[in-house]
């Protein structure tokens, strides 16, 4: 199993927007590439963020690490741009990939 874990700070002036974004659009959109079987969405309380920031991690599972990276080569590019271009300078994000040992 496969795991590939996203940490992102967000300025708590865009919070509402961005986490409504994230469930009604950017999740789907990402599950509906077929790569993944399931995530799961954390709201981080300690260590607290810094004043005027919260802290989300979103984890996707795939069953393999072709799975994944047939996924970077082929869908995150387009998906992260989307992304990254509608909350410029409000979010930063930390990307990593597991293996379940």
């Amino acid at each position: 199993m496969i795991t590939y874990s996203i940490t992102t700070i967000v300025k708590k002036e865009v919070e509402q927007e961005w986490f409504q974004w994230m469930k009604d659009k950017h999740i789907p959109d990402i599950l509906h590439t077929g790569y993944f079987n399931n995530h799961r969405m954390f709201k981080v309380r300690i260590p607290t963020s810094l004043e005027g920031e919260v802290t989300y991690i979103i984890q996707y599972e795939c069953q393999s690490i072709d799975d994944y990276l047939t996924y970077a080569e082929k869908e995150a590019p387009r998906l992260q741009a989307e992304y990254t271009s509608k909350f410029v300078g409000k979010v930063t994000a930390a990307r990593t990939v597991m293996e379940m040992v």
